[in-house]
């Protein structure tokens, strides 16, 4: 028998632009944050599911995602990736998982999903 029903899980790079939220362990006097996120799925919008899932039960205020695909679909866009970019896309792969690559915080007015770490 074959497992035709059953897809293949990828990793997807998504920026989680999340809010204010008491507890959510942001620094003192930051609006929000970016976060850069790799996460497990069938499609991207699995991977967007668990990882708002995942970040309301961390406490925090997800409030915007964007999609820059899967590591294939990053190089063929001409995104550098770095050893340790790809060994955490492989951690989240192996444990199916989300796992927060990098945090950058907004302060004051300026900030959101456009001036993320991708950008």
């Amino acid at each position: 028998m074959s497992n035709t029903g059953k897809r293949q899980q990828q990793v997807y790079t998504l920026v989680v632009e999340i809010g204010r939220k008491a507890g959510d362990g942001l620094p003192k006097g930051a609006t929000g944050a970016a976060l850069m996120v790799f996460a497990s799925g069938v499609d991207e919008a699995e991977a967007v599911r668990e990882t708002v899932a995942i970040l309301k039960q961390a406490d925090t205020a997800p409030l915007d995602v964007t999609g820059y695909g899967t590591y294939e679909e990053r190089l063929a866009e001409g995104h550098e990736i770095s050893a340790d970019e790809r060994a955490l896309m492989q951690r989240a792969l192996d444990e199916n998982a989300v796992i927060v690559a990098q945090m950058t915080p907004f302060f004051g007015e300026e900030g959101g999903v456009g001036n993320g770490p991708l950008q």
